[in-house]
């Protein structure tokens, strides 16, 4: 069996002053999240919910796969609380095993495509997950063969396979006639989202039902989805943004069509956009500009109103550059994180104010506060550190008691690590990160895991990981290494290794640079500063 954490609660529900107070202003209304599915079933059962390439899946067919899907997976012996990891490319299956898991009140931790053997081990361990759900073969990495290792190395019990399962469960061979179940508990924890922190190890994000209802219900009517509306999902499902701000559970709750496309290729994605009459999509900043230079040599026919870019600052030329190409569609800057609070740019903002901000929260009982180091309220306009609490913004990380001492205040706001400022109408403006995080393209990586990584080669003295301005992924990251005497080190020396130890692709350094020692602050610890101010003077040995 794999070790589990226990460092505190796994979910810290809300004082209840305050939830009563969300309850009496119709945030919470006492329904589990696979409602939102139920009820549309019943409303238009024959409505189309979910498109993956030529197959498409209506309401009521969702709606009683995933109450099959459930049955089976009881009979099995999952029960409400027990933990699962669920690691599927964006398509039908994954939300037939969403709701189904829902339904049984099965806690799917949302694992990436892009996760590998290092991570998947790690959400085993801090939950106790025994069952993984993953595909037989995703953009070319053979994932049945990795949960094979993680079996064997006792990692998990089950796995499940979309697609041929060979020695494994094949998701398809999961099938019984649909039975009662037990209710699960509107305020109890619906999934476990990924924090992009800074930490080795991932922290997990505990998303209660009612919170998260909220948040899909209130995004979908901000953004004014009706079941006129397509939205094609290019990014991973899994991630928050496309998942639920609004994204495929917004669309769902109000009725409208799901495209499920395995990328954001932009000639893919405007095939898929003119054919299917796609209404709404979201990016993140550096898909969005790769669709630019698309959009620059290719008509661009199709209904697309809303076009949403988040995961990572945009900044103002690239949003006027975007909304002079996608015109009529309107931009929309969003600013969010798993933990819970998601700001927008409004639908009737005016292009400048879109271009300039990264929007405003998303409910009225979202409180901010922007503050120095030692909590201290700062003058209007000035920027500081983004605190906030609120409906949907959780309270506590998952089992992470000393964490969470410091990551939230004594009142219950949370520190999001954001450096922000606000304008006087109100919006947000992100001006970066308080501790070490490269945002490459809308994934973030932690630089203490990918510097602990390197450290482990057996050639590497030391090592310091710092992200690097980059046109196309909003930032790269650059490795500074000192090696051993008489080594030789190259990237892809380097890169290779990580891989071997099981690391995501998207972790590895994009850049190596090998010096002979790194530099230090006065106090003995390393001097990033230098280390950009370095690339900057662009003097550095480059391996």
């Amino acid at each position: 069996m794999s070790e589990r954490v226990a460092e505190g609660p796994e979910f810290t529900p809300w004082p209840p002053e305050l939830a009563e107070r969300y309850r009496a202003r119709g945030y919470w209304i006492g329904r589990p999240l696979d409602h939102l599915l139920r009820e549309r079933a019943r409303q238009q059962p024959d409505a189309v919910a979910l498109i993956e390439g030529e197959r498409c899946c209506r309401y009521a067919e969702l709606d009683r796969r995933a109450d099959r899907l459930a049955a089976a997976l009881a009979g099995r012996g999952l029960r409400a609380g027990d933990k699962v990891v669920l690691q599927l490319p964006n398509g039908i299956a994954f939300f037939e095993l969403f709701f189904a898991l829902l339904r049984l009140g099965v806690v799917p931790v949302l694992a990436l495509p892009a996760h590998r053997e290092r991570e998947l081990a790690a959400f085993c361990r801090m939950t106790g997950a025994r069952w993984l759900f993953t595909a037989e073969r995703h953009a070319g990495f053979a994932h049945r063969e990795l949960a094979g290792r993680l079996q064997a190395a006792g990692v998990i019990d089950r796995v499940v396979v979309a697609g041929e399962g060979g020695p494994h469960l094949a998701l398809a061979d999961l099938d019984a006639e649909a039975a009662p179940l037990p209710p699960v508990d509107p305020a109890g924890m619906a999934v476990l989202q990924l924090s992009g922190g800074t930490t080795a190890v991932p922290k997990l994000i505990p998303r209660s039902h009612e919170d998260y209802y909220y948040s899909v219900r209130a995004s979908a009517e901000l953004c004014r989805l009706s079941t006129a509306d397509v939205y094609l999902a290019v990014l991973p499902v899994a991630h928050n943004f496309p998942l639920t701000s609004p994204g495929v559970l917004g669309t769902l709750w109000a009725g409208g069509t799901v495209v499920l496309a395995p990328d954001g290729v932009p000639d893919r994605a405007f095939d898929l956009i003119e054919a299917h009459g796609v209404t709404v999509t979201a990016l993140v900043p550096a898909l969005a500009l790769a669709w630019l230079q698309a959009r620059r040599r290719r008509a661009l026919g199709g209904r697309l109103r809303l076009l949403q870019v988040g995961g990572a600052k945009l900044d103002p030329d690239g949003a006027r550059a975007l909304q002079a190409a996608f015109a009529p569609a309107v931009l929309q800057q969003v600013f969010g994180m798993a933990e819970g609070l998601i700001n927008y740019t409004r639908l009737d903002d005016p292009p400048e104010r879109i271009a300039a901000c990264q929007g405003r929260p998303l409910s009225a009982d979202d409180e901010i506060r922007i503050v120095d180091e030692q909590d201290r309220p700062v003058p209007p306009g000035a920027t500081g550190l983004l605190l906030t609490r609120g409906p949907y913004t959780i309270r506590g990380y998952y089992r992470a008691a000393a964490h969470n001492r410091e990551a939230f205040t004594a009142d219950g706001f949370y520190r999001t690590g954001d450096r922000v400022r606000l304008t006087p109408e109100g919006d947000l403006v992100v001006e970066g990160r308080v501790k070490e995080q490269i945002n490459r393209g809308g994934e973030k990586i932690a630089a203490a895991e990918v510097e602990a990584a390197l450290r482990a080669h057996p050639q590497v003295f030391d090592a310091a990981v710092v992200a690097q301005n980059d046109p196309y992924l909003g930032e790269r990251s650059c490795a500074f290494v000192v090696p051993r005497e008489g080594a030789r080190l190259d990237l892809g020396t380097l890169r290779r290794f990580m891989l071997e130890q099981g690391w995501a692709p998207y972790k590895l350094p994009d850049r190596l640079v090998l010096l002979e020692t790194l530099p230090t602050t006065g106090v003995g610890k390393i001097d990033k500063n230098a280390l950009r101010a370095l690339l900057a003077r662009g003097t550095d040995r480059t391996g």
